[in-house]
């Protein structure tokens, strides 16, 4: 006998019943229970809707709610979330109706899918769209970096003059020496000249037909080259700066394509590596002798060499260094960001050890000291200088003469004294502890600028030929016997 079971709209014939203890022993048959579960029907997924369904988008759209004064409020309208190539938009449908929301979402859906982003948001969102972009000129565009980009003032004005340079180069705008006078109105006039060129005129090949007169100026003396390398690459690569993705991310003005430096290429880096030509030690005590106990100018000069030679110090660091990063006890100046002093990095900051001897002469300064600076000046620091400000520049600037005339005839005087400084500590300590010293960023541009000689590169097999029993060289008589 069987015994057909109706479960909702299915069928199951399960077992004859005539046939039970016959095939099963009467352990292994199963409990009415048991029957029951083997019988269910298997549970299915529910039914996924494509998008082109607008069953799909009744079951997306929703009630926005937020808080305002405590209060919990639900807006009437229904809002749909959409997530496409990375980024997400909700949008308000208008409409408190389920269906008519549905059929929005889906036309958001849509123009999203056959437009993009602007498409769809042009036409359903229109607070959200991107702004519309007016053409470039080098002015709106150093304008808009300046508004928007978030670059550090002293940054922006290195990169604005590197564009500005390369620009008037190319078009032929001159200036005279008033374009650096802020007083006669030539600088104004030169801007405005350099700032009206459209972008669109300025052309990668225009760049790099440039960059290829810039080389030849320097003719064929190889020293020359090299600087002029230099230079064009760092004006290159800071005009440059100026297009990168991160400067250009909210800009509104209309780039042209191609980018300007879009395919223009640096030149070989050119090697940096860091040749002495000072006595240290002899300027020292040149230093000692005509500076230490000359005028009170030349005193400030002493600390500027002091400082420079002796603890690595950048010119932007002793210009608003003061007293408080001393100290004495361990012999030490802490290097970080104050209320005058901005650093270059990050890394920028640390403790840079001095000798004892150095400290102690800064220990008497500091009690002749009239003010807060290490370095005294009747001037006062600029704090929003967007351009290279120096309290001390007349201080450099005599210091500067005095070690031309002690030999020095680096382009940057100053800048040749720390650089003494890391290629002392990289020959004593090695490489990683001038690194630090010096504070840079990465020990790749240490190594860039000194070649660590604390170890002789050799294999030290020498020292087994000088105990070794087992070869004897022989003497020039041995090795030719008849002479």
């Amino acid at each position: 006998m069987s015994i057909t079971i109706s479960y909702s709209t299915e069928t199951f014939s399960i077992l004859d019943m005539d046939k039970i203890g016959q095939d099963q022993p009467l352990q292994n048959q199963k409990s009415g229970g048991e029957v029951a579960e083997q019988i269910k029907p298997r549970r299915t997924a529910p039914k996924r809707h494509a998008k082109t369904d607008l069953r799909y988008w009744e079951g997306k759209v929703f009630h926005e709610a937020f808080t305002r004064d405590g209060d919990r409020v639900t807006l009437p309208d229904f809002s749909v979330r959409i997530q496409h190539g990375g980024r997400r938009e909700t949008f308000s449908l208008g409409t408190p109706n389920k269906a008519a929301a549905a059929s929005k979402a889906k036309e958001i859906f849509f123009a999203l899918r056959g437009g993009g982003w602007e498409e769809a948001l042009r036409r359903f969102k229109p607070s959200a769209a991107a702004p519309v972009k007016s053409a470039a000129t080098v002015g709106n565009l150093l304008q808009d970096v300046q508004n928007i980009a978030g670059l550090r003032p002293k940054t922006l004005a290195d990169y604005s003059k590197a564009l500005r340079k390369i620009v008037a180069d190319i078009f032929e705008i001159d200036g005279g020496t008033d374009k650096f006078n802020p007083h006669t109105g030539g600088r104004e006039k030169w801007l405005e000249k350099v700032d009206a060129i459209n972008l669109a005129d300025l052309t990668p090949e225009k760049i790099q037909i440039w960059k290829l007169a810039f080389l030849k100026q320097a003719g064929d003396d190889p020293v020359r080259q090299r600087r002029a390398k230099i230079s064009v690459n760092s004006l290159l690569r800071q005009a440059k700066s100026l297009f990168s993705k991160k400067a250009l991310r909210f800009l509104t003005v209309e780039l042209p394509s191609p980018r300007p430096f879009d395919g223009v290429t640096f030149e070989p880096r050119q090697t940096m590596r860091y040749h002495s030509a000072i006595d240290a030690s002899n300027l020292i005590q040149k230093a000692s002798k005509e500076l230490a106990t000359g005028s009170s100018d030349q005193q400030e000069q002493y600390k500027v060499l002091l400082l420079g030679l002796c603890a690595g110090l950048r010119r932007n660091e002793i210009d608003k260094l003061e007293w408080s990063a001393f100290d004495f006890e361990i012999h030490s100046i802490r290097i970080e960001n104050t209320e005058f002093l901005r650093l270059k990095t990050e890394d920028s900051c640390g403790e840079v050890e001095i000798d004892p001897e150095i400290a102690d002469v800064f220990a008497v300064m500091k009690d002749r000291a009239t003010g807060r600076f290490v370095v005294e000046s009747s001037r006062e620091p600029i704090l929003t200088a967007s351009y290279s400000s120096y309290r001390c520049a007349k201080v450099f600037e005599g210091l500067m003469e005095w070690l031309r005339k002690q030999g020095v005839q680096a382009q940057k005087p100053l800048h040749e004294l720390r650089k003494e400084f890391g290629a002392t500590l990289t020959n004593e300590h090695g490489i990683y502890a001038a690194s630090r010293a010096l504070r840079h960023s990465d020990i790749a541009i240490t190594t860039r600028h000194y070649a660590d000689k604390t170890r002789r590169a050799t294999t030290g097999f020498g020292k087994l030929l000088a105990s070794s029993a087992i070869v004897t060289l022989p003497t020039a008589a041995e090795d030719h016997p008849l002479t």
